[in-house]
């Protein structure tokens, strides 16, 4: 993994103590074995050149277990080719999200952004009460690699479509591909495209915590990281 000075958001997140908290958490030999996110991004990436043929996701039973046994952390990323993407965390699969967000940048963005191997997307509440938990907060500036992107607001409710992405997803535990239209009609937006993985969730206080992406099979290859910051 490389050092956190040659990453390109390090300026902007060194001026925050608890974002350069957690990266240095994320620094470590034991993680860049661990938490590489391996070959998955380069999937998302290849997002303009998938078919409908992923669309076979649809087709996945809904086991009435979970499919992860362990603590880890699921998240979601999702969006129409030519709309925004959305960003959807979940501490088990088969359960409504515990943050659900859209962010203001484009798929297509995002994927210029994969193409330097280290996205680290920021989200930081700049609300100075403390009395609600950090991912119970609403409104949120947004930073991807270092540069604020704008700000956004955290949904209290799925909307039709975040529903179908969600329901369409519970007996996936990670990957990337192309989801079914709500509707029967295509959008003009293009096909709805996600991309899911499981993260590491470390807490460094009340108003820190980060996402780390975890690859299982251990290879190396792009990282991605989100954290989330409460501003003091």
């Amino acid at each position: 993994m490389p050092s956190v000075q040659s990453s390109p958001c390090y300026p902007v997140f060194m001026e925050n103590p608890a974002i350069a908290s957690l990266l240095r958490h994320g620094t470590g030999e034991k993680r860049s074995k661990k938490f590489s996110a391996g070959g998955l991004l380069k999937v998302f990436k290849l997002f303009p050149m998938l078919t409908s043929g992923c669309k076979m996701v649809a087709l996945l039973g809904r086991p009435r277990k979970p499919m992860l046994k362990d603590s880890a952390t699921t998240g979601t990323i999702f969006g129409y080719r030519k709309g925004r993407v959305s960003l959807a965390i979940q501490e088990d699969p088969h359960c409504l999200p515990i943050f659900l967000i859209e962010l203001p940048m484009h798929t297509s963005a995002l994927n210029k952004e994969m193409a330097s191997d280290i996205v680290r997307i920021a989200l930081e509440s700049e609300t100075k009460t403390h009395k609600k938990k950090l991912l119970e907060e609403f409104v949120w500036a947004v930073y991807c690699n270092g540069r604020k992107i704008g700000y956004s607001i955290r949904r209290k409710q799925l909307s039709d479509e975040e529903l179908h992405v969600m329901q369409h997803l519970r007996g996936v535990s990670m990957g990337a591909g192309v989801l079914p239209s709500p509707s029967e009609k295509e959008t003009a937006d293009g096909e709805l495209t996600y991309m899911r993985a499981r993260f590491e969730r470390v807490v460094g206080s009340k108003d820190s915590e980060a996402l780390y992406m975890i690859n299982p099979d251990g290879a190396q290859g792009p990282e991605l990281s989100i954290f989330f910051v409460r501003a003091h």
